[in-house]
C-alpha cells in the first residue's frame, strides 16, 4: 500500500514539475517573441529616416511638383511613412507579448496545473471561512434589534454586508466547486487511462486525441483542413496550436461533445 501511495506522490510531483517547466518555457518563447517584435521595430524606425544622408533629399525641401525628383520624393515620403507605422505596430506587439510574459502565473488559477484542485479548495475554504464570518456579523446585528431599511428619523439603515455580496460570493464559492468537479472528472479519466494519452482514428479523417499531459482534446489531421473544416473547428471552440500541432481546447466533457458534433458534422459516424 505504501508503496502505491509513493507512486503516486512521486507522479504527482513529476506532473508539477513538468507543469512549472512548460510556464517557463512559454514565458521564454513569450519573451523571446518580444524581442524579435523589439528587433523590427528597431529595423522598420531605421527605414523611416529622411535625412538627407539617407534618402537624397534636402532637408525641408518640399515636393518639386512637375520637376524630375517628384516620384522620387513622394515614394521616399511613403516608404518612410510605411516604415514608421511598421515600427509602430511591432512596437505595440512587443509590449503586448512582454505582458502576457510577465503575466504568466498571475491570472488565477490554472486548470492545466496538477495542483489546481488544491489551490481551488483553498480558496473557497477562505472564501467559506468569509462567508460564514459575514452571515454571523449581520445576525449580530439583527439579534442587536436593528433592522434594514428606512428608520422612522427618515435615515437608511443597512447590515453589516448587503445582500448582494454575500450572493456575489456564494455564487463564487459555487463556480469554483464546479471547478473542482470538472478536474476531479478528468483526473478520474487520466487515471483510467492509466496516465497515458488516448488517441482514436475516424475513418482517415482525423485523430481525436485526449492529451492528460497538456489538459486538451486535440484534433490532429495529416494536412491542413480545408476552410469549411476549420470553421466547424471554431464553431465547436477548437483552436489551433502551433506548438501541439493540433486543433484543441480544454479537456472536458464539454470538449469531448464538441468533438463528437464536429465529427458528426464531417459525415463520421460516433
Amino acid at each position: 500500500m505504501e508503496n502505491g501511495h509513493t507512486d503516486e506522490r512521486e507522479d504527482y510531483a513529476e506532473r508539477v514539475a513538468a507543469y512549472e517547466r512548460k510556464r517557463e518555457a512559454k514565458r521564454d518563447r513569450l519573451d523571446a517573441a518580444a524581442g524579435r517584435a523589439e528587433a523590427q521595430s528597431t529595423a522598420s524606425y531605421k527605414r523611416a529616416d529622411l535625412r538627407e544622408e539617407v534618402s537624397g533629399i534636402p532637408f525641408g525641401q518640399p515636393i518639386l511638383v512637375g520637376h524630375h525628383s517628384e516620384g522620387r520624393h513622394r515614394a521616399a515620403i511613403k516608404r518612410a511613412d510605411n516604415a514608421m507605422r511598421a515600427s509602430i505596430d511591432a512596437g505595440k506587439r512587443a509590449g503586448e507579448l512582454r505582458g502576457r510574459a510577465a503575466g504568466i502565473g498571475t491570472g488565477g488559477i490554472s486548470s492545466d496545473d496538477p495542483a489546481a484542485m488544491e489551490k481551488l479548495q483553498a480558496e473557497i475554504d477562505a472564501a467559506q471561512g468569509a462567508q460564514d464570518l459575514a452571515k454571523a456579523a449581520n445576525a449580530e446585528w439583527r439579534k442587536a434589534g436593528n433592522k434594514a431599511g428606512r428608520q422612522a428619523d427618515g435615515s437608511w439603515n443597512e447590515a453589516p454586508y448587503a445582500p448582494y455580496q454575500l450572493q456575489n460570493n456564494g455564487a463564487n464559492i459555487k463556480r469554483m466547486e464546479q471547478r473542482i468537479a470538472v478536474l476531479r472528472s478528468a483526473e478520474a479519466a487520466r487515471v483510467a487511462a492509466g496516465g497515458e494519452e488516448k488517441r482514436t482514428a475516424y475513418q482517415g479523417l482525423c485523430e481525436v486525441v485526449e492529451n492528460f499531459d497538456e489538459n486538451r482534446l486535440q484534433i490532429l489531421f495529416d494536412d491542413k483542413p480545408g476552410s469549411d473544416v476549420r470553421d466547424e473547428l471554431k464553431g465547436n471552440g477548437f483552436r489551433w496550436a502551433p506548438s501541439q500541432g493540433a486543433w484543441q481546447r480544454q479537456l472536458t466533457n464539454a470538449a469531448r461533445y464538441a468533438a463528437t458534433r464536429f465529427l458528426r458534422s464531417q459525415g463520421v459516424e460516433v
